[in-house]
């Protein structure tokens, strides 16, 4: 895809944008981001069902804490982690007509849907299958068919969430990829307003129809992302090596420099503390959990709640399109250290301070408003700090420290519930784990200056790349 400049005597050239092959003018651009972020907001609305309703859905089937942790957080963080590496190879690697990312995004979206479906339709069909086999516990049953969908769900969605998130990088060009995150992260929390604001209310009453609808919702906007948006040519593969040679390559790239590795623990640490947040606030600010011995929680009804965690969402709207501007002017390492330190705040004032309703909107707005500030800034950093010839393998290795912290991080805070009979420590639990991410941040800040900061920092081992210079202060 390109839009040439043009040129004529005493007219201003038009500027252009290029990523790889690509030359992109301002319009061609603005199309391309266009068919991206409607993708986003589709795909955000879809994601908020295995984090919202899943564990609703297990509660009323009367799982316990640590079982809902370990099929919304850990199930997921396992599965990614399994396949994490080999998508990132595979969808590097790949060469064909749709290019190297979108045949992945083709083929994993109908699973997708079918695996939506089966969630929404979990209890019909438990009822249906303690009919015909004539199982006493359709309760069971139920949990079990929701544990088959997950699996389902989580390989398919796993292609989609990392290729997706590849695609930025080969269609983007760099000088306007922090205030695409920001719109990125902008459309996303609209998606989760939508969803909160609209469906979660009525989750008990038409849970088929949210799933179905959304599911539908998704399928469109990314044919329609895959039909639209075009990626350029790509330099030929490396030969194929064994896999025993393939594999040690990965590790010994990915992860023999203490650089990286502080790079990868922001991840580790941001998501487990937000993946069981996701997972076990509803729980706190709803009813569930009082009859089985637990401290009083706020008592809302699923339709306050949904509104509240609406409001959360919508107001990250515009912190995300503040924040892309200050991280193409300041530099993304700078804006998501500052993030992760006010989240980290907030959730502790959260702990101390949510009293009703009232407090709990307050602080719990805050809290999202200091996320937004760090995710506003994330997806930009990586770009920034890792190298872009192998950015595929990069992405995954740091996608593989943050399952590993979902992976455990669900299930222990569902055993430190379980222990504490208090759901108000959820908020403990994610100020801890954001805590040790904003010391992570420091350290790797003082370790991305010495490597050249702004002006000269070039990723470890690929000291061949140009400079990954963008915006900055200077030091």
């Amino acid at each position: 895809m390109s839009s040439p400049a043009e040129v004529t005597g005493g007219v201003k050239k038009e500027r252009l944008y290029r990523v790889g092959s690509l030359v992109y003018g301002s319009r061609a651009l603005m199309t391309v981001m266009f068919w991206m972020l409607l993708g986003d907001l589709c795909l955000q609305i879809m994601e908020q069902l295995p984090t919202s309703l899943v564990p609703l859905q297990l509660r009323w089937a009367q799982a316990s804490d640590t079982l809902i942790g370990f099929l919304s957080g850990s199930l997921p963080a396992v599965l990614g982690i399994l396949l994490n590496p080999l998508i990132g190879v595979q969808s590097d690697r790949h060469r064909g007509k749709m290019g190297r990312r979108r045949p992945f995004l083709f083929a994993a979206t109908p699973l997708v849907v079918v695996a939506l479906v089966g969630l929404g339709l979990a209890k019909p069909i438990a009822t249906i299958l303690a009919g015909w086999t004539g199982a006493t516990s359709v309760a069971s049953l139920q949990i079990g068919w929701i544990g088959g969908c997950m699996v389902i769900f989580i390989v398919a969605n796993t292609y989609i969430m990392q290729v997706y998130q590849f695609l930025f990088v080969d269609v983007i060009p760099a000088e306007v990829m922090g205030k695409f995150v920001g719109c990125y992260r902008a459309v996303g929390a609209l998606g989760a307003f939508v969803f909160h604001r609209f469906m979660f209310g009525k989750a008990e009453t038409h849970t088929e129809w949210i799933y179905i609808i959304s599911a539908l919702l998704y399928a469109v906007s990314f044919f329609l992302l895959v039909w639209k948006v075009e990626e350029g040519t790509y330099p030929p593969p490396p030969p194929k090596t064994p896999f025993p040679a393939m594999a040690k390559a990965y590790f010994t790239e990915c992860f023999s420099k203490v650089f990286y590795l502080k790079t990868y623990s922001l991840a580790f640490c941001f998501w487990s503390a937000i993946v069981p947040l996701w997972t076990f606030l509803v729980f706190f600010g709803t009813m569930p959990g009082q009859d089985l011995g637990y401290a009083p929680t706020l008592g809302l009804s699923l339709d306050a709640f949904g509104k509240v965690r609406g409001w959360c969402s919508l107001i990250q709207v515009p912190v995300f399109f503040l924040v892309g501007p200050l991280v193409d002017r300041f530099h993304p390492l700078r804006i998501g250290m500052v993030g992760m330190m006010l989240s980290s705040l907030t959730f502790f004032a959260n702990f101390f301070l949510v009293r009703d309703q009232a407090s709990f909107t307050f602080w719990l707005i805050l809290n999202f408003v200091a996320q937004a500030v760090y995710m506003g800034a994330y997806l930009a950093i990586l770009p920034r700090l890792l190298p872009r010839t192998k950015y595929g393998q990069f992405f995954t290795a740091n996608q593989i420290f943050g399952f590993l912290g979902v992976a455990v991080a669900p299930v222990l805070a569902g055993w430190l519930l379980e222990t504490v009979k208090d759901y108000r420590y959820i908020y403990v639990w994610c100020g801890g784990c954001t805590l040790v991410g904003f010391v992570m941040c420091l350290f790797l800040y003082r370790e991305w200056l010495v490597r050249g900061g702004d002006q000269g920092y070039r990723p470890p081992g690929f000291e061949e790349e140009s400079p990954t210079a963008g915006g900055g202060a200077a030091h």
